[in-house]
């Protein structure tokens, strides 16, 4: 079998990485025009976007069998050698971006049924999708003696690329033979290709890639007959909290999906794509990343009730508010052992919540509506009017968020333990009905707090919601910042807490509190999964906010050695960015000065 080209260059590539540019606007008409030189737009728009704009300058290079702007050292990168030959430039090629996100309210109470508050980020993944009938497609040399092997014509084959592999412990490319997620003529189940995948660990990124494919096989029973190439390209950077997974997902199945005609809705697509993290990459995320992602527009929150995905609406960020990520430097996982212990404990305690209800109700009504309170430990006080139908309706309780604060401090709180091993659970409740998480045995989860944050997440997230339409003040934003406060701290009771974003945290009241009249930070919490990641920052939209953002980094920078990255500015998901369809130019422009 031979060996591609790019798997020979073993020399650290890790200062030789090309820095995508950020999602900022280009107002320059020949500028924007410089940028994509001899490729042909013939569906979509840049929007203006700086890194779009770069990207098809990649690809444009790429084209002319150049690495446009590139040193000769940076030339010789893996992963742009295997780019360069992935594409048949005299065919359309389809790119498609989606942003991260930046959780300014909701987090981890998605997957509990929360109200969230999300930013799509300035950066963003491109994808790159080209589809070729399998007689024209150009097969890498291991693909192609890998058909041989088996001794048969052209069969569909995908060949991916990943920009950015030399700084992580994965692999620039991936291909697969698309037979290989077929069992017969049915798709393999999410089960085989969480197996199929996770093989190789220097190959396992490939599933939020591939999986789309086998995603839409399933639900939407989608056929691909043809090879397909995809290139991927994203300035998300992985493990600060902000989404990079979801980005990667959303971008991927929005470019298949223009390939191959097909028109799936945002919200939709953000659901399929929860599909792939959860059953094929095998991280028990909520819905909210891929839904801002897919959804989200740029300078605004979207608001989404996470049960499953109900865009309630799109919130201007209002002009004297501003939100900051700054990165602790903690890796954070949604995969991790932490955020699935939680999860696992706030289903625990969704499922104790929903048996005393049932037992509640059953003793309610055996003695004709009035609960005796030696059998139910619930004094009948408790049931005022219409007391019997909130506890029919928690006795099948869907989300933790359905449930008041003030119910479950009156009925339920003192009820729930502050933990419980696996074991125990299993043997009383059978199970706790979370499809992407299984309980351990032999592991001793957190339930009180686990349950505890959602059900009060919600409540803080329709207060800040609320509150961002108030009277600009300086009591307004210290509300505001109240409330992101009490979230962290709930996020530290769950276990979900890192001395990074903690330190992160203190600063911005260190700097809040200091400066007394003259503040400009209000607020700061940790986001996402926690455990590391980034923390949303909110201060007043003006320069001595950016100011104390950047005191905070060299404060940071002196304390831990690390200097934190700062997100700051919005773009659009990859519903209002829709798709590019481009091609080389039959003739090159040029330029008159």
């Amino acid at each position: 079998m031979s060996i591609p080209d790019w798997y020979i260059l073993a020399e650290n590539e890790a200062s030789l990485r090309q820095a995508w540019p950020s999602g900022g606007k280009i107002e320059n008409g020949y500028l924007m025009e410089s940028c994509i030189e001899d490729l042909e737009i013939l569906h979509g728009e840049l929007h203006g976007l700086s890194d779009t704009a770069a990207f098809l300058k990649s690809l444009s290079g790429l084209s002319r069998g150049i690495y446009s702007g590139l040193s000769a050292e940076k030339r010789q990168l893996r992963d742009r050698i295997a780019a360069a030959g992935l594409f048949n430039w005299e065919e359309e090629i389809f790119v498609a971006r989606a942003p991260g996100r930046l959780d300014v309210m909701g987090g981890i109470a998605d997957y509990s049924g929360s109200l969230v508050l999300q930013m799509p980020i300035r950066e963003a993944c491109h994808v790159a999708v080209q589809r070729n009938h399998p007689s024209k497609h150009k097969l890498w040399k291991h693909a192609l003696a890998r058909q041989n092997v088996k001794g048969q014509g052209p069969t569909p084959v995908l060949q991916i690329v990943s920009y950015g592999s030399e700084l992580s412990n994965r692999a620039p490319t991936f291909d697969m033979d698309l037979s290989d997620l077929l069992d017969g003529d049915q798709p393999i189940t999410y089960e085989e290709a969480h197996k199929y995948f996770a093989q190789d660990p220097s190959q396992k990124w490939a599933a939020y890639v591939a999986g789309t494919i086998l995603v839409l096989m399933s639900e939407l029973g989608v056929r691909f007959n043809d090879s397909i190439s995809i290139l991927v390209s994203s300035a998300v950077p992985e493990g600060k909290g902000v989404s990079s997974s979801a980005s990667v997902e959303v971008a991927t199945m929005s470019a298949i999906a223009a390939t191959h005609g097909l028109n799936i809705l945002p919200r939709d697509l953000a659901l399929l794509c929860q599909k792939v993290e959860n059953r094929i990459v095998g991280a028990p995320c909520g819905v909210m990343d891929q839904m801002t992602s897919a959804c989200g527009e740029a300078n605004k929150l979207l608001a989404m009730v996470c049960q499953p995905a109900e865009v309630k609406e799109l919130v201007v960020i209002p002009t004297h508010i501003r939100f900051w990520g700054i990165d602790s430097g903690i890796r954070h996982s949604v995969g991790g052992a932490d955020y699935g212990s939680v999860r696992i404990g706030t289903f625990m305690g969704r499922k104790m919540i929903k048996s005393t209800a049932s037992a509640l109700l059953s003793q309610s009504l055996a003695n004709g509506g009035n609960p005796s309170h030696n059998a139910s430990g619930i004094n009948s006080d408790e049931f005022e009017e219409h007391g019997i139908d909130l506890v029919r309706a928690e006795a099948s309780l869907d989300y933790l968020c359905n449930l008041s604060t003030q119910r479950y401090e009156a009925v339920y709180a003192k009820k729930i333990p502050e933990y419980m091993l696996g074991e125990t659970f299993l043997e009383k409740y059978t199970d706790h009905n979370d499809s992407v998480t299984v309980i351990d045995p032999k592991c001793k989860y957190g339930v009180r707090a686990p349950t505890k944050h959602p059900i009060y997440e919600n409540f803080r997230v329709k207060a800040f919601k609320a509150l961002l339409t108030a009277a600009t003040t300086d009591e307004q934003l210290s509300s505001l910042g109240e409330l992101m406060y009490q979230c962290h701290y709930s996020y530290n009771d769950c276990g979900l807490g890192s001395d990074g974003t903690d330190r992160l945290v203190k600063l911005v009241q260190e700097m809040q509190y200091h400066r007394n009249e003259n503040g400009s930070l209000f607020g700061a919490k940790i986001t996402g999964g926690g455990s590391g990641g980034s923390v949303c920052v909110m201060g007043k939209n003006c320069v001595q906010s950016s100011q104390d953002i950047l005191e905070i980094q060299q404060r940071y920078k002196a304390a831990t050695g690390f200097l934190p990255y700062i997100f700051e500015g919005s773009s659009p998901g990859a519903g209002k960015f829709g798709y590019l369809k481009v091609r080389r130019r039959s003739s090159p422009v040029f330029h008159v000065e």
